[in-house]
């Protein structure tokens, strides 16, 4: 099953995708729902970024790979290592993503992106998976420049366009073993998969709720493997997940 957000002529929407279109959901996708009677072409809609989250939890250094490519010296955090990024900085699958003037250097990461169906505190690892609503492709963006520059990570992450998401939510996916690609105008940048995470989901979503109380529609972004590099005007940042698809984004500059 796949859950969407769209815009029609009448409106925006949650949906459930369909092999030819969309079909409106009335209701509450976390909760209680019906299927409207309308359908679209995916022709007709456009697909939005696929959450309504309160917040979106950052996981930092969680694939190994990534940790030796920012510094060679380094070992995995012994715990997960958090931060936010704004919900203002979401976009959708087709959205343009644009570079600010202040950064020099702005950086692709791609990531598994968990959003929660329910609401959680302190939920132990083996019921974690109970929580989990379904799985979408996110792309970290970050500006690694004011990221080194601040010694913190609150500018560098939370630019408006600065996270991609979609095109849809999986449900009922099982996360421990997806190959997550990233490509730049077709060129493969990331190869790796789940299966390589410093901490898998379950702890997670354990670890994160036992610090703060987490609600439907929040996402927690599980983390980038190796390969980010700078993305520059005019390119095309693809981000592939098994079982999941693919989100394409591609970059400008503001006008």
């Amino acid at each position: 099953m796949r859950i969407v957000r769209f815009q029609s002529e009448h409106g925006r929407f949650w949906g459930m995708c369909e092999e030819d279109g969309v079909v409106p959901i009335i209701g509450d996708p976390f909760d209680s729902y019906r299927l409207d009677s309308i359908h679209y072409s995916y022709s007709d809609v456009l697909l939005l970024a696929p959450v309504k989250p309160s917040k979106i939890i950052c996981v930092g250094k969680n694939y190994r790979d990534h940790v030796k490519e920012l510094d060679t010296t380094a070992e995995p955090p012994d715990e997960p290592l958090l931060f936010f990024k704004p919900p203002s900085s979401l976009i959708g699958p087709g959205q343009s993503i644009i570079l600010p003037e202040i950064s020099k250097r702005v950086d692709f990461e791609g990531e598994l992106a968990v959003v929660i169906g329910k609401i959680i505190r302190s939920m132990p690892a083996d019921l974690a998976e109970e929580a989990i609503f379904g799985l979408t492709c996110a792309n970290d963006i970050t500006a690694r420049d004011l990221q080194t520059k601040d010694n913190q990570w609150a500018r560098a992450k939370g630019f408006d366009t600065f996270l991609p998401m979609g095109p849809w939510i999986t449900r009922d996916l099982d996360y421990k073993d997806l190959a997550i690609e990233t490509f730049v105008n077709l060129e493969p940048r990331q190869k790796s998969s789940t299966q390589s995470m410093v901490f898998q989901i379950d702890k997670l979503i354990s670890y994160i709720s036992g610090i703060m109380t987490l609600y439907p529609g929040d996402v927690i972004l599980t983390g980038t493997p190796a390969g980010v590099g700078p993305l520059n005007p005019g390119d095309q940042v693809e981000i592939r997940i098994e079982g999941i698809g693919a989100l394409v984004n591609n970059v400008s500059v503001k006008e």
